[in-house]
């Protein structure tokens, strides 16, 4: 890992954040948000900051790490863009669009995308794969909470 591939992660990282969080931050005051049934093990506001910073720091180390590692680095790329698009896409489609389905299938994607850099890149980074987790365990949280509010509002 160098300090130069870490910092370009950690820059693309927070874009995505930005990107979804332009929409985010407006969509969570929304009344269509405030009028949600929401899950019960809906986090409190605070955290998804928290939670999200802490992810995108750990999800840039494991990128970092990752990079010079693999054979076949278009290939990572390519996911890497994909896992970006999906990241920065569900805010706006969530909370801007109130597509809640779309936004399901989105977050779903990421999650199992997510799992499959875990899984694929496990022999090149073996432990230090485990930077990936909070990302992939976060994933499944708020594909639980979309479903739920799919289920429980439309």
């Amino acid at each position: 890992m160098t300090i130069e591939s870490l910092l370009v992660f950690l820059v693309l990282n927070f874009a995505a954040l930005a990107v979804g969080s332009t929409y985010t931050k407006k969509g969570t005051r929304s009344a269509w948000y405030q009028n949600q049934r929401k899950a019960p093990w809906t986090p409190p506001g605070w955290m998804f900051g928290f939670a999200w910073t802490i992810i995108m720091i750990c999800f840039a180390v494991y990128m970092a790490y990752l990079w010079p590692e693999v054979i076949s680095p278009w290939l990572l790329a390519g996911l890497y863009v994909l896992q970006w698009l999906l990241n920065a896409a569900w805010g706006p489609v969530f909370f801007y669009y109130h597509k809640v389905l779309a936004g399901l299938i989105i977050v779903s994607l990421l999650m199992l995308l997510t799992g499959l850099l875990l899984v694929i890149y496990w022999p090149y980074l073996q432990l230090r794969s485990l930077f990936i987790l909070p990302y992939f365990l976060w994933l499944l949280i708020a594909v639980s909470l979309n479903g739920y509010s799919l289920l429980m509002n439309e």
